[in-house]
Order: structure tokens, then sequence, then C-alpha cells
């Protein structure tokens, strides 16, 4: 009787740690991806290019134009979405402010009043000024501006993803 006691306890030992090590296999399986999303960001982040708007000469000095671009740090198979566009301002002969058209509140794409010289967030009622800066309503921060440059005779912008909120 004792033999048959210690074998049934041998046995269920050896389903334990069997049923521990499946579940150990198991929940490595199904983390291994979701950490892999999580962190890839920090092991490859997105590229930051320099994207041309267009000709100095295109631009008016003291107008704001939208100019639509392509996301450099969407996927392959983004299509559509990689579709978007800046907010190009000319302030000087070869000064140029560039906004992200997205609104740093939810991230709705703001449209420009030109009566108004306002930024207008259609979304949730955000206003900027004609310079980003919040003017009203919920955004917590002035518009998203990137980095410009003439290059032969050309302006252009160093992309980069843009964060939300």
């Amino acid at each position: 009787m004792n033999k048959s006691m210690d074998r049934r306890k041998a046995i269920r030992a050896l389903l334990n740690i069997f049923c521990i090590g499946m579940g150990a296999l198991s929940a490595a399986i199904v983390s291994v991806p979701i950490l892999a999303y999580l962190f890839s960001p920090l092991i490859k982040p997105p590229k930051q290019v320099w994207r041309t708007l267009g000709s100095i000469d295109t631009f008016q000095q003291g107008k704001t134009v939208e100019v639509a671009i392509e996301d450099p740090s969407t996927l392959p198979w983004a299509g559509q979405t990689a579709k978007t566009a800046v907010w190009v301002r000319r302030t000087g002969t070869s000064d140029f402010i560039v906004f992200a058209i997205t609104c740093t509140h939810l991230g709705c794409p703001v449209n420009w009043e030109d009566g108004a010289q306002l930024f207008l967030c259609p979304c949730h009622g955000g206003v900027y000024y004609a310079d980003g800066t919040v003017a009203g309503g919920p955004p917590p921060r002035p518009l998203f501006r990137y980095e410009t440059r003439i290059e032969g005779g050309n302006v252009q912008i160093k992309t980069r993803k843009l964060p939300i909120g």
C-alpha cells in the first residue's frame, strides 16, 4: 500500500510539473508577440527622412497652405492611411513654419481659416492661433512643428512620428 501511494504521489508530482511547464510554455508563446509589439519602437525606431514640400517660390509670404505628404513611418501595406498633410506658413524670405495637420487633443485634422487667421479642429472645438499656440478648447499643447530647411531652392521637413494627446 505504501508503494502504490508513493507511486501516485510521484505521478501526481510529475503531472504537476508537466502542467506548470505547459502553462509556462503557453504563456511564453502568447507573450512573445505582445512584447515584440510593445518594444519594437525602442529596438527599431521609425525613420526620420527629409521630405520636399515644394519650391520656395510656390509659397507666398504670410500665407498658410496645406501640402500633402506621405508618412514614412507607416507600414508597407498602410495604403491610403500613409497619406497625410502639413500646414506650411511662410514667415520671411527664407523662413518657414510647418505644422502637423493633427490636433494635439485627439489627433483630428485641423483646418486653416484664412479670414480668422486661426486653425480650427472640427471634432472637439480646439482653436489655435496662426503661430500654432492654443487659443481655446481642449488641446493640451500647441500644434506640433516640423524641423525645416531649404535645400536646392526647395522647402523640406524632417518627418517624425507624432504623439497624440
